[in-house]
């Protein structure tokens, strides 16, 4: 790694030690301690530990995570129980059939809550991740991260699998309650902590976890640090997430690949077909063709479409960096249709192509489809709807791969396969609790935070709301271009500095009061 500056600890003690005098006379007309002497204590703090940050986060990084190598997982939650209880966390492993969940509880000050109950808020993370493959990682390999420019540049960034997805998350959550304790500051609100081990590929576990330990969970609010900020860099409040359900569709042909000069004009071809079924699904503009694709969709109140208003305009930053002509979605913002639910190919897949192609007709093709839901469309909804557009189109759908009476009944023939899927979450913008964690955030930052309705991407938090009947909100630190799930997955340095300053100011979150 680069070498790294470190800056003098009786120095930064001695900020800390006035910041926090300061700040214990500001608290008598600021209950939430939160002011400009607060963030300059948690920032001087951080500044002079950015290296001992850091190499915490290299160890955590460097140890492999795929998901479903639990032996490897074994070892992180292991690791990260030390690190927690390092920290005075009274720490969990709820066991499951493979790798345990990790549960920590961090009860606050005695002087925190003045004799009322502290509020519970309960942060998810998962500590699992994508699979790797080492060939097509330029940096440096997956799980020997490495350190691109100077720590003292926000602009470098650290490079390994889950730097930013979510160790680099976790990492800071961590750092951000050691600034506090070094500066005498007590959190205000009660921390438990759920770090899950499969997330990535969908939290199979999750649901008999929430139900087998509803008590230890209870909580008045969970917030949730997965996912990239705003392409705008400024910090972000989310309010939700998208849900997903995923679609196989196979369209068939004959029974064997055949040789297309003897058979083509005469053996219907099934790639052909299921290239005119999907282009069927959607309009020149994105606007999917489904009926009823959006009948369910709860619309946006009106502070939520204020929020969208504010948010900084990026589309032509992104169209530029993406090499895209034009858009989808007829001139409405990429904030406004992440709020819609989307019909996305992921994948298509019939016979051969480049080195091996051959010139045949081929006996089936297939596309992956993914459909993004948002509040109030459910997976089996949307499932059965696309269904429906399917018959509507003349075919015959079927579940198994099909029989030889099936394929010379039908000439139309879709074989659908789904998943269960994960419903959409919202929690409405304008409620007390809303207005004390964007407060929080406020006094953290000089800049105004973007306020996300719905977060693109899907994490099970709809599992949360329901299990534990509470209020879902995401605190995303890292950069939107991490390579998240990609080779040479990152986390930029000042995204991690930051994220440190706004989860310490999250732990001392003011009490909900009506907003203005």
């Amino acid at each position: 790694m680069t070498q790294r500056r470190l800056r003098s600890l009786s120095v930064t003690v001695l900020l800390v030690s006035i910041a926090a005098t300061v700040l214990a006379a500001a608290g008598e007309h600021d209950p939430g301690g939160d002011d400009a002497v607060h963030r300059k204590a948690v920032q001087d703090w951080v500044r002079a530990h950015r290296a001992k940050i850091l190499d915490e986060l290299v160890r955590l990084v460097s140890l492999p995570n795929v998901s479903k190598n639990t032996a490897d997982l074994v070892v992180n939650a292991t690791h990260l129980r030390s690190m927690l209880e390092q920290r005075g966390f009274e720490v969990r492993l709820l066991e499951t059939a493979t790798t345990p969940y990790i549960f920590a509880r961090l009860a606050p000050a005695a002087s925190a809550s003045s004799g009322a109950r502290a509020p519970v808020m309960l942060v998810y993370a998962h500590y699992d991740g994508q699979p790797v493959d080492p060939a097509r990682w330029t940096v440096t390999p997956p799980f020997s991260p490495l350190l691109k420019g100077d720590p003292d540049d926000p602009d470098a960034r650290l490079y390994g699998r889950s730097a930013s997805d979510d160790k680099g998350p976790i990492v800071a959550l961590l750092a951000a309650i050691d600034a506090l304790r070094a500066g005498g500051i007590p959190p205000s609100v009660e921390l438990k902590l759920l770090l899950d081990p499969e997330e990535e590929i969908g939290s199979p576990q999750v649901a008999a976890v929430l139900e087998r330990h509803r008590d230890l969970l209870a909580a008045d609010l969970l917030v949730f640090a997965d996912g990239p900020v705003h392409q705008s860099g400024r910090p972000t409040v989310v309010f939700g997430n998208r849900g997903i359900v995923t679609v196989t569709l196979t369209v068939h042909g004959p029974s064997r690949a055949l040789h297309s000069g003897h058979y083509g004009n005469w053996a219907p071809n099934p790639a052909q077909k299921l290239a005119r079924l999907l282009a069927s699904m959607k309009d020149a503009e994105g606007r999917v063709l489904v009926e009823g694709f959006y009948d369910d969709v709860l619309p946006l109140s009106d502070r939520e479409r204020e929020a969208i208003a504010a948010i900084p305009r990026v589309d032509e930053s992104l169209r530029r960096e993406f090499g895209i002509a034009r858009p989808d979605g007829a001139g409405r913002t990429l904030e406004e249709l992440i709020n819609l639910p989307s019909l996305n190919v992921r994948g298509m897949a019939s016979a051969w192509v480049g080195a091996q192609v051959r010139t045949i007709v081929p006996p089936s093709a297939t596309a992956e489809i993914d459909m993004r839901l948002v509040k109030n469309v459910t997976p089996q909804a949307a499932v059965e709807r696309l269904e429906a557009h399917l018959r509507k189109q003349g075919y015959t759908v079927v579940r198994d791969e099909p029989t030889a009476e099936q394929r010379l009944a039908h000439p139309d023939l879709v074989q659908v396969r789904s998943g269960h899927g994960t419903p959409a979450t919202r929690t409405p913008i304008d409620t007390p609790l809303s207005h004390a964690l964007i407060t929080a955030v406020r006094r953290a930052v000089t800049d105004e935070p973007v306020l996300l309705p719905t977060l693109g991407g899907t994490v099970p938090m709809h599992r949360f709301e329901t299990a534990l009947g509470v209020p879902v909100y995401g605190l995303p630190i890292v950069n939107f271009d991490n390579n998240q799930h990609a080779p040479d997955e990152n986390l930029r340095l000042g995204n991690l500095w930051r994220g440190i300053v706004l989860y310490a100011s999250l732990l001392r979150m003011p009490p909900p009061a009506t907003p203005r």
